[in-house]
């Protein structure tokens, strides 16, 4: 059982008790690391204290990312209520509901630029603003969500698929241009998992069928095993810019296994 006691983390991206963040944080907790949450706007912060209050969550902070003065208020709220930082995980992603719609040669730029914004570039100002609060110490550790359709063609995935791509990219560098500060960067590429960020993806439901039977474990994976190993990664001291894959072994199979066809 991972031993967490002592440890102070940040949680970005609760929305709901299906989110992917939700069960990372209730795995921290479990392992004994002390939580604070961060709400994306006033009328959500409702919901994730009610959330965060559940695992004894003492401190919130509004983080809205294309706001850049929010990553200087978090970073001054956090040095002044927990003092130093840990961890902190980057579970944050938007595109354009209506992007999904046409064939990828067809988004707008506006739809291209605000993906990236938000669902990569995030991850710099984040580590930016927290590397005195990590690097303090043994150091700290980042760890932003990814998917495979980073890697290859995901076709319902389209414009996400391009921005988790630039996010695994950022991490990388991010993860070199820290690391003498102790501070790790990686990522956690979690195999379909039925959130309601998900759900409003076109074809994922189709997907989650036909993969299940093509997967090598013939099965979904978990939202609490993609916690646990999301605080593995958090707490390992010798990883860092890697993307790690929980996913039943979906990424290992070629092309007519990727298919997932009946």
């Amino acid at each position: 059982m991972l031993n967490l006691s002592g440890k102070k983390a940040l949680i970005t991206g609760v929305a709901n008790k299906r989110s992917i963040a939700w069960a990372i944080a209730q795995a921290m907790h479990e392992a004994g690391c002390e939580l604070a949450f961060t709400y994306q706007t006033e009328r959500l912060e409702a919901g994730v204290r009610k959330l965060g209050d559940s695992l004894g969550v003492a401190h919130y902070y509004e983080l809205d990312v294309t706001n850049e003065a929010h990553f200087t208020r978090l970073a001054k709220g956090l040095e002044g209520d927990l003092g130093s930082l840990d961890y902190a995980l980057h579970s944050i992603a938007f595109a354009n509901k209506e992007a999904f719609d046409n064939p990828f040669h067809e988004i707008s730029e506006t739809d291209f630029l605000q993906a990236h914004q938000i669902s990569a570039y995030s991850l710099i100002p984040l580590c930016r603003s927290l590397r005195h609060l990590l690097g303090q110490g043994d150091g700290g550790s980042v760890l932003a969500m990814t998917y495979f359709g980073a890697e290859k063609v995901v076709p319902m995935y389209s414009l996400m698929g391009v921005a988790k791509a630039s996010l695994e990219v950022t991490a990388r560098y991010l993860a070199n241009d820290l690391g003498p500060d102790g501070i790790r960067v990686n990522c956690l590429s979690a195999g379909p998992v039925r959130t309601l960020a998900a759900a409003g993806i076109p074809g994922f439901r189709e997907l989650m069928r036909k993969s299940e039977h093509v997967m090598p474990l013939r099965r979904h994976i978990t939202t609490e095993e993609v916690a646990h190993a999301a605080a593995f990664l958090l707490a390992n001291t010798g990883i860092t810019g890697e993307v790690t894959h929980v996913d039943a072994g979906f990424n290992i199979l070629a092309a007519e296994g990727q298919g997932a066809t009946d």
